[in-house]
């Protein structure tokens, strides 16, 4: 059985329209619940309550994720809140459903 590690290219967002976050991680989940649990209080997403999942993209290699993320900072705030309600409209928190 191989195993293929895979990599995420992530957007969080404080609400619907509020203030967005661009990440990466091997382990979409446990980042996300690290963002929720403000581990680190002095950065940003803990600063701003910077915490719901509303988009994110999967790469099998890392350094895609890195030039996904690099390309999606660099979007003006339209086109990043375009891509996320091409896939989810409602901003939901598509993390709330995981078993954690």
């Amino acid at each position: 059985m191989q195993y293929f590690r895979q990599y995420f290219t992530y957007v969080l967002a404080s609400k619907k329209n509020g203030t967005l976050f661009i990440g990466v991680t091997n382990n979409i989940e446990r980042r996300v619940e690290e963002h929720k649990n403000k581990l680190n209080p002095n950065r940003f997403t803990a600063k701003y309550d910077v915490n719901l999942l509303v988009y994110y993209e999967t790469f099998q290699y890392i350094n895609d994720a890195i030039d996904r993320e690099k390309q999606l900072k660099k979007w003006n705030r339209q086109w990043k809140i375009n891509l996320i309600e091409e896939e989810n409209k409602d901003w939901k928190d598509l993390s709330e459903d995981w078993n954690n």
